[in-house]
């Protein structure tokens, strides 16, 4: 009796993982189809990576998943910038940029911040605007190590086009709910 009980647990909860990954599927695929800057691949890799995205119940649980995750990629980015300022590990004429890119990621940090606390009240119209905020830092930031006297590489060019990927997921799926 109890082997029949583990089973039909076993069961249950493999219909779980199995809609969250349909859910999963079936948003990036409306996602993609809307905005064409979304990568559908990244997106279902991201989100069936993410536990929190694995036992969404809806578009709202997605949402929610991958603001925090976009929320902690650009804390990530944050660190690693204000880890470089502390240690004096740059040239000169490039701290500008970075001192910019900080500022940007703590902007960006505040932005996504006040859209999972708006978005967990349902306003995806509000959350959307605060997420659109935070989508500027990661090009602004390769913009500033452009622009000046020496143009430079930016270090960060692999994580922001990451970024910028994991903040335009949560924007569409707002964009999809409003």
């Amino acid at each position: 009796m109890t082997f029949l009980l583990y089973l039909v647990m076993f069961f249950l909860l493999l219909n779980e993982f199995a809609s969250a990954k349909s859910l999963i599927r079936d948003s990036c695929e409306k996602a993609a189809d809307k905005n064409s800057n979304i990568n559908y691949d990244f997106c279902v890799k991201s989100l069936e990576e993410n536990p929190q995205s694995k036992t969404a119940r809806s578009l709202d649980g997605l949402v929610m998943s991958s603001t925090k995750s976009a929320l902690s990629k650009t804390s990530s980015m944050k660190e690693t910038v204000s880890k470089i300022l502390k240690e004096n590990k740059y040239e000169k004429y490039s701290e500008k940029p970075l001192r910019d890119c900080h500022e940007l990621y703590s902007d960006a940090k505040n932005s996504l911040t006040e859209a999972l606390r708006i978005a967990k009240s349902g306003d995806y119209k509000t959350a959307n605007v605060d997420l659109s905020a935070a989508m500027g830092a990661p090009p602004s930031c390769e913009v500033g190590f452009k622009e000046g006297k020496k143009p430079l590489k930016s270090p960060f060019t692999k994580d922001n086009n990451v970024l910028f990927q994991m903040i335009l997921i949560p924007l569409a799926f707002t964009s999809m709910l409003k």
